[in-house]
């Protein structure tokens, strides 16, 4: 069963075995990874067992714009909704702002979208993705 989890803090092979799980070259500097983590002003992430199985992050102004970072799910855990309901926790905890925003790539657009985001006007479909604008 997963278990979902509001934390800042991480052991670095946490980090370097999920973001590697993805080939994120970010991977390759857990130190920093476990740096980062502590300064995201919000953090969810999805654990099975004692292994860490997903990871959503985002930077806030404080009112009106939440800015999703990561959102990651090792790759044996995809199609288990895991992605999904990570973003509904950063959006409910968010939902007072104007919007969230994020980069999507063109393969992620269809994901984000059943999740309710749309593509802002005038954007690259790899540029930013936002909700409620």
């Amino acid at each position: 069963m997963i278990e979902y989890k509001d934390i800042h803090e991480f052991n670095k092979e946490d980090l370097e075995e999920l973001f590697l799980s993805v080939e994120w070259s970010s991977g390759h500097f857990p130190d920093k990874l476990v740096v980062a983590m502590r300064n995201f002003e919000t953090v969810y992430t999805a654990w099975d067992g004692s292994k860490l199985v997903g990871l959503i992050s985002a930077m806030d102004d404080g009112i009106m714009t939440a800015y999703v970072h990561y959102l990651l799910v090792r790759p044996d855990y995809h199609q288990q909704g895991i992605g999904r309901k990570l973003v509904e926790m950063m959006k409910e905890h968010y939902a007072n702002y104007l919007r969230i925003a994020l980069i999507a790539y063109d393969d992620e657009l269809a994901f984000y979208q059943s999740c309710g985001f749309k593509k802002a006007d005038g954007a690259s479909p790899m540029f930013i993705t936002s909700l409620w604008t």
